[in-house]
Parts: structure tokens; sequence; C-alpha cells
């Protein structure tokens, strides 16, 4: 990833909208969420919902489908990891130093740690 390229991707997340757009549909899973269940979980205006959803799927963190009349969005992932790679290349010269990352790095140890935290 280049540096202008991770630049885009954070001054997107930048906004608080927009910021909880991507953590909303980062925790829908693949599945992602209608655009209506977006604006309705975090109360949002379908303009204001419109134009963010777009700022986040023009620099490439969000995808939407239409399916008929709707439009389904999810994260991209695969941006996400790019970007979160791009932050922690050659951290503290390869020693382990970002317990949390570390506890999240493969889907199994999500979940895990979403469990405990969760009771």
């Amino acid at each position: 990833m280049e540096t202008l390229n991770a630049a885009e991707l954070l001054a997107a997340l930048g906004h608080e909208t927009r910021l909880a757009i991507f953590r909303l549909l980062v925790e829908a899973g693949p599945e992602g969420l209608y655009a209506s269940a977006i604006g309705e979980r975090l109360a949002l205006a379908p303009a204001t919902l419109s134009f963010h959803l777009a700022h986040l799927s023009r620099v490439g963190l969000i995808v939407g489908e239409r399916e008929s009349r709707f439009i389904h969005y999810s994260a991209r992932f695969d941006t996400m990891d790019q970007l979160i790679a791009f932050l922690t290349s050659n951290c503290c010269q390869g020693a382990a130093c970002l317990p949390q990352t570390a506890c999240c790095d493969t889907t199994a140890k999500r979940r895990a740690a979403n469990d405990s935290s969760a009771t």
C-alpha cells in the first residue's frame, strides 16, 4: 500500500460518522447490512447516510451491491487488512509489541476475545 492511499483511507475514517458506519459494517461481517438498517442503527438522515456511504465506497473501504430497490453494503476486509498491515509494518523492529492486535490476528481469536468480553 502506498502512503498516499493509506492517508486517503485514514482521512475517510477520520470523520466520526464514517468511522461509525465502517465499524458497524465490520461488526456485521461479510454479510453486511442494507443502507436502511445502517441509517436506523446510527440514526442518520438518508441524505447524510448516502453522502458518507459514497465517500467510504469511493476510497474502497466498503462496497455496495444493488439488490432490487435496495443497496446492500459490506466492509472491504481486504482493504482494511492492507491498511492495518501498512500501519504495523516493521513495528518495533519485529518485536511483539501490539498485544491487542495479536489477540485478534485470526477469526477464531477475534471471536474468542469477543465471547470472553461479552460475559
